[in-house]
C-alpha cells in the first residue's frame, strides 16, 4: 500500500510508544494548578453517565473553563502533554466550536495522545483546518445533500426492514431474546454507510469490525491488554482500511459508478487528484463516524424507551408524526460522541482563563447536553421536547457534522420499522466500554415480549 504504514513502520511506531505511562505532578504548575475535580482518570470514564454528570454539574457551576491533568494511562508518554482545559457549559462549547481560527483541529481531536501515524490515517477533514478543510469538505459534502439523502431513502428503508427481519429471526431462535447491538444497532449503519461508499457485501462486515478495533483502544476484548498489542492491532486495522480504500479507488478510476468512492477517486482539489492516503483517511473517518454514532444512539434509545415506558407510550400514540422529534431527543440523550479536542492557536484569554498556545482544549458534549441553562429539564427523557437545541451533531461552525441528516434518516427508519413490528421490545442492562470519546454500548440483551 502506497504512502502508509507497513509492518516495519508499525514496529517502529510501537517501539517509540513503549516508554511508559504519562506521569503527572500533583498540582500542575504554581501559576496554573490543576482543578481538584477528576476528569482525567480511567476510573472516571468507567462509571455511568449519570455518575459522571454529577461531576460535570460541579464544573459548570465554576462559570469558566478548568485546567486538568493529562488523561492517565495513555498509550503514549507524551512529554508535551501537560494537561487540558475542560469546556463543560453549553455556551462555552458553542463559542469554542465557532472560533476555528483560535482553536485548531489539525493537531488532533482526541483528549488522549495517540501515534501521529494513526491520527493522520483516521482524521481526514475532521482533523483539518482551513484552507485545506474548506476545499475537501466541499467535495465530500456533495454526498450528503438533501437531494442525495432523498435518493437513498428507499435504500435506507429497505435496510431497516432487513435489519429488523434479522433481529426478529435471531431473537426467536434465542427463545425471544438476542444481543440488540450485534443483531440490530450496528447492522443498519454498516449497510447504509457502505452503500454510500460502494463497499461490497462481505468486505463491509470486515471493515466495520476493523473500525471497532480502530476505536477500541480501551477494550481488551478487541485489542489485547498490553500497549504493544493495542498499538499493533490498531495499526493493522488502519492498514486494512487504507488498503481496501485504495483498491476500491483504483477500480472506480477505471469503471466509475454513482458511489462516493468514485467521486473521491475522480475529484480534483486545486488541480490535483486526491491521493490514496487522503481517500483512505476519509474512508476511515466516515466508517467510524457513520457506524459508531448511529449504533450508540440506537442502543441508548432502546434503553431509554425501556426505562421510560410513558415516553414509549407517547411515541406509539402517533409513531409517524412523533418519530422525528423523538429522534432529536434520542441523540441528545445518547450524546454518542462525548468529547472533541481543539488546540489553542495562540495565547489568549477565554472566560477569564489564560490559555497558552499549544494547550489542549477539550469540549465535553455529554456535559453541554445536560446544561440546564440551555436545555430545559435536561435529566428527563422527553421525546416531545421542543425546541431541542442539543449539540450532539456539533455546536455549529465549520466542523458541524456532515452526516447529521443521514443519522436522522436512519434512526427514523429503524425505529419506525422496529416499533411497528415489535412495539413492546425492551432491553436489559447494557455492557458499556470505558472511554472518553464514544459513548459505547458493547452488548445489550433485548426481549421481543410477544
Amino acid at each position: 500500500m502506497k504512502g502508509w504504514a507497513g509492518d516495519a513502520d508499525v514496529e517502529r511506531s510501537g517501539a517509540r510508544a513503549m516508554t511508559g505511562h504519562v506521569t503527572r505532578t500533583a498540582s500542575g504548575t504554581p501559576d496554573r494548578p490543576y482543578d481538584e475535580v477528576d476528569l482525567s482518570s480511567r476510573a472516571f470514564w468507567s462509571i455511568s453517565m449519570d455518575e459522571r454528570e454529577k461531576t460535570f454539574a460541579v464544573l459548570r457551576e465554576r462559570g469558566t473553563i478548568t485546567w486538568h491533568p493529562p488523561f492517565e494511562e495513555q498509550l503514549l508518554d507524551d512529554p508535551d502533554d501537560h494537561g487540558f482545559w475542560a469546556v463543560t457549559t453549553y455556551d462555552d462549547l458553542v463559542e469554542v466550536t465557532k472560533r476555528h481560527e483560535d482553536f485548531l483541529s489539525g493537531p488532533g481531536i482526541l483528549m488522549e495522545s495517540l501515534p501521529a501515524e494513526l491520527v493522520e490515517a483516521a482524521q481526514s477533514i475532521i482533523g483539518m483546518d482551513p484552507p485545506r478543510h474548506t476545499k475537501l469538505r466541499r467535495l465530500v459534502a456533495a454526498a450528503f445533500t438533501p437531494k442525495q439523502m432523498r435518493r437513498i431513502n428507499d435504500r435506507i428503508a429497505a435496510n431497516a426492514t432487513m435489519v429488523v427481519d434479522n433481529l426478529i429471526t435471531k431473537a426467536e431462535a434465542g427463545g425471544g431474546s438476542c444481543d440488540f447491538v450485534a443483531e440490530c444497532a450496528e447492522l443498519l449503519p454498516m449497510h447504509n454507510i457502505n452503500d454510500i461508499m460502494g463497499v461490497p457485501d462481505g468486505e463491509r462486515q470486515k471493515a466495520a469490525h476493523e473500525m471497532k478495533v480502530g476505536t477500541g483502544w480501551n477494550d481488551p476484548e478487541l485489542v489485547g491488554d498490553t500497549q504493544e498489542q493495542v498499538l499493533m492491532r490498531m495499526f493493522q486495522a488502519m492498514t486494512y482500511m487504507h488498503g481496501l480504500a485504495s483498491s476500491l479507488a483504483e477500480a472506480r478510476r477505471k469503471e466509475p459508478t454513482d458511489d462516493l468512492i468514485s467521486s473521491l477517486a475522480l475529484a480534483e482539489v486545486d488541480g490535483e487528484m486526491l491521493t490514496d492516503d487522503e481517500i483512505g483517511a476519509f474512508f476511515v473517518l466516515l466508517t467510524i463516524a457513520g457506524n459508531d454514532t448511529t449504533r450508540q444512539s440506537t442502543s441508548h434509545a432502546l434503553r431509554g424507551l425501556t426505562d421510560f415506558p410513558d415516553q414509549r407510550a407517547w411515541l406509539l400514540g402517533d409513531l409517524q408524526d412523533r418519530v422525528a422529534p423523538a429522534v432529536e431527543e434520542f441523540v441528545r440523550w445518547a450524546t454518542p460522541i462525548m468529547t472533541f479536542r481543539r488546540t489553542a492557536a495562540r495565547d489568549l484569554e477565554f472566560r477569564g482563563a489564560q490559555i497558552t498556545e499549544g494547550d489542549k482544549v477539550v469540549m465535553f458534549y455529554s456535559s453541554a447536553n445536560r446544561d440546564a441553562s440551555r436545555i430545559d429539564r435536561p435529566h428527563e427523557l422527553d421525546l416531545s421536547r421542543h425546541p431541542n437545541p442539543h449539540i450532539s451533531f456539533g455546536g455549529g461552525g465549520i466542523h458541524h457534522c456532515l452526516g447529521n441528516q443521514l443519522a436522522r434518516t436512519q434512526l427514523k427508519a429503524l425505529f419506525t420499522e422496529l416499533l411497528t413490528r415489535v412495539p413492546d421490545i425492551t432491553c436489559g442492562e447494557p455492557t458499556l466500554m470505558p472511554g472518553n470519546f464514544f459513548n459505547v454500548v458493547k452488548r445489550m440483551p433485548c426481549y421481543l415480549n410477544k
